[in-house]
């Protein structure tokens, strides 16, 4: 952040939520973080006010909930000193839970509201912080008994914090129903968190910023998750804001076949899918790729959705391919990814610090996501993925990345079908295909489409075996191959192997 953003924004300590905020928070401002408890509020009060106090501002946390050892606890659970913090705590004491303290001519929550009040400003007079946080508005609302009173409170509280140099945040749990729009008024910026709990596998979190006045906050759901550390924010990707100029070229698998097939490899820049039933070497092609651009010194990170790690290096390995080299020199980095534990928007995160050698890695050149059915699994909301998947793929052409995907299909021969249709955004389509003669099961590739440049059009048969991938002559003797229940009406001897 340079000298004028930080003049004008306070950084919340969150790279991601900065991101999304253009700098951070707006200063001297009174701003609403919303969301059902759970959701990490808490934490991402605390990690605003530690960025403070890293910058050499005095912080104050006014606690109406929670206790002080209660706020150390998350501290220490995600490793932080709140020794540098100032702490004021505003729980109700003992002696208000005794039966003489309700004994009263005048409404409690009058003489309530007006302590609480006291102190709380008492505690920013002494203080003077340059950043606070209010724990949290439902206490308020409840001691308020009153709808007018409860917003007059909030307004008389944004009033006396405009001008004092303080930028506020007040944290509030949404119990409050329509009561909970008052703040939402009054307040200069408005986050909500949300907490999403799927049928099966881990709950899924994410934020939106509804409001920021005078700020160009990128809109929409940004998925969040909450680690030892803190909360890390994954802006959602915008392909327009990435662009990068790159030298046009191909990149050739290292089998001279399959290059043939392909007109001399995969341009940079664009994506290609390698699609079929499941068994027909889909994966077998996209690491062929990955290995050809190691052996080059270039980096491959290749993702697996589908597959266990040790079963990929042990096919691999007897196929012929030398993974584990390249494993070992980091030019191959291999990911297994567990889509019941990982939001979309995290999982573009990794591919985005990958392409952009993040934790000063190389940046890499080959990208493989093994496969799209895995990829859908870890969207809550399927029929977003396409539209997703869009803005990734058009972030990764912008960086002259080829991107593989795979992606199975239902059924082996005949009629089959796919989860979701992704052919028209891919620039190239790679068409595997069972189809049998003489008894054996046999296996045939196709590019039915490359946008850009030659491909050839012939179907040949494929196979795997120890000296990886083998790609024989077309099948010119068969009628139907690509509907997986072809005619032969060639000659005997055409096919490799056994006849």
């Amino acid at each position: 952040m340079n000298k004028a953003t930080a003049e004008l924004h306070a950084s919340s300590g969150i790279p991601g939520l900065d991101n999304i905020l253009r700098g951070g928070f707006p200063r001297d401002c009174m701003l609403l973080i919303a969301g059902t408890p759970g959701t990490g509020k808490t934490t991402l009060a605390i990690q605003f006010l530690l960025e403070g106090i890293a910058r050499g501002e005095t912080c104050l946390y006014v606690t109406l909930s929670e206790t002080r050892d209660e706020l150390e606890r998350v501290a220490t659970s995600h490793g932080w000193d709140l020794s540098r913090l100032h702490i004021t705590e505003l729980v109700p004491s003992e002696r208000n839970l005794s039966a003489d303290s309700v004994l009263t001519v005048f409404n409690p929550s009058e003489l309530e509201l007006g302590e609480t009040t006291e102190a709380l400003i008492a505690a920013a007079n002494h203080h003077r912080p340059k950043r606070l946080v209010i724990d949290s508005l439902a206490e308020l609302r409840l001691i308020a008994q009153n709808p007018i009173r409860y917003r007059r409170q909030v307004l008389a509280l944004k009033h006396y914090f405009s001008g004092r140099d303080c930028t506020a945040l007040l944290l509030d749990d949404r119990t409050g129903g329509g009561e909970s729009d008052h703040v939402q008024t009054v307040a200069h910026g408005v986050i909500v968190l949300e907490q999403l709990a799927s049928q099966y596998g881990a709950e899924r979190r994410r934020l939106r910023v509804s409001k920021m006045r005078g700020v160009p906050f990128r809109g929409g759901y940004h998925d969040l998750t909450i680690r030892t550390g803190g909360l890390d924010v994954h802006p959602r990707l915008v392909a327009s804001e990435h662009p990068q100029s790159f030298v046009e070229h191909e990149l050739p698998s290292g089998n001279p076949q399959l290059d043939t097939l392909l007109g001399g490899g995969l341009p940079a820049g664009t994506s290609t899918l390698l699609l079929g039933p499941a068994g027909t070497g889909k994966s077998t092609v996209a690491t062929q790729f990955a290995t050809a651009a190691a052996a080059r010194g270039e980096r491959a990170a290749m993702f697996i959705f589908d597959e266990n790690l040790g079963t990929f290096r042990s096919r691999s390995r007897k196929l012929g391919m030398p993974v584990e080299n390249a494993l070992g020199k980091g030019t191959i980095t291999l990911q297994q990814v567990d889509p019941a534990e990982l939001s979309s928007g995290e999982f573009v995160a990794i591919v985005r610090q990958a392409v952009q050698g993040g934790h000063g890695g190389e940046p890499a050149k080959i990208i493989v996501i093994d496969s799209l059915n895995g990829y859908l699994n870890a969207m809550p909301e399927e029929r977003f993925l396409t539209a997703q998947l869009h803005e990734l793929l058009a972030f990764l052409g912008q960086q002259g990345v080829v991107t593989i995907l795979t992606l199975t299909q239902s059924g082996m021969v005949g009629s089959m079908s796919t989860p979701i249709d992704t052919t028209y955004l891919a620039d190239n389509v790679v068409l595997f295909r069972f189809f049998e003669s003489g008894g054996w099961v046999r296996r045939a590739i196709s590019v039915v489409k490359k946008r850009n440049g030659y491909h050839e059009r012939t179907i040949r048969e494929v196979d795997m075996n120890a000296n990886g991938v083998v790609i024989g002559e077309p099948l010119e003797g068969f009628q139907g191959v690509l509907t997986g229940v072809p005619t032969y009406v060639g000659k005997p001897g055409e096919l490799m192997g056994k006849r």
